[in-house]
């Protein structure tokens, strides 16, 4: 199982959502106010999400811009919690024998400085970040870690609260199912044919029901 990690695994969508209110409100602009609206308008790459939020990508430099975001994230990771059922679904797949990796567009210590403040060191079998700031695709990291290891795609789910996470699980040539109450909209997730699931919780359930 390919897990991603921020609104799937961490719930991190309403620090996201008040650090881009707080860059937008240094230039004065207009908040993007509500998480259904936040929910409505994110997307990867993320400079697009930027560019949606209202900041100008032409007068300003999306590296700087970035490097603004993450420093207000960084200092406001310890108010993040994991989402309601997590470690405990980690746990019940563990314990039934399934490799659990993570793959994220994270930077690569911050993922793991993360994974270990909420306990979580021994729950993967690998954590795969990125090497900056960016918010770039994720998929090469699953494809390399899958053709290290010897992992057919049709041994592998991927799981994750994105659009992007699905077309990750495509490009991968794995399945897909997505977990509601992410970054994005139900109304998107449900756009992209894929499985939706309201909560990690039923994840388990939802494995039995592939193998039978």
């Amino acid at each position: 199982m390919i897990w991603d990690w921020n609104g799937t695994l961490l719930d991190d969508m309403q620090v996201c959502l008040d650090i881009m209110d707080r860059i937008l409100a240094r230039r004065g602009l207009a908040p993007i106010g509500a998480l259904a609206r936040y929910r409505a308008i994110f997307t990867f790459p993320v400079k697009d999400y930027y560019a949606l939020a209202g900041l100008d990508l032409n007068g300003e430099d999306f590296l700087d811009l970035a490097e603004e975001y993450m420093s207000d994230y960084r200092a406001h990771e310890p108010d993040c919690p994991l989402m309601p059922g997590a470690k405990e679904t980690l746990a019940v797949l563990s314990a039934i024998g399934v490799r659990q990796i993570l793959a994220s567009a994270s930077r690569q210590d911050d993922l793991e400085r993360q994974v270990h403040a909420h306990g979580l060191d021994g729950a993967f079998s690998a954590v795969l970040g990125m090497s900056d700031d960016l918010g770039g695709g994720k998929a090469g990291l699953a494809a390399g870690y899958m053709r290290r290891e010897g992992i057919e795609p049709e041994d592998a789910l991927f799981v994750g609260d994105t659009v992007h996470d699905f077309e990750v699980a495509q490009s991968v040539g794995c399945r897909c199912v997505l977990i509601a109450g992410g970054h994005q909209s139900l109304e998107r997730l449900r756009g992209t044919g894929a499985a939706v699931l309201d909560s990690i919780g039923e994840l388990p359930s939802y494995l039995e029901s592939l193998e039978g």
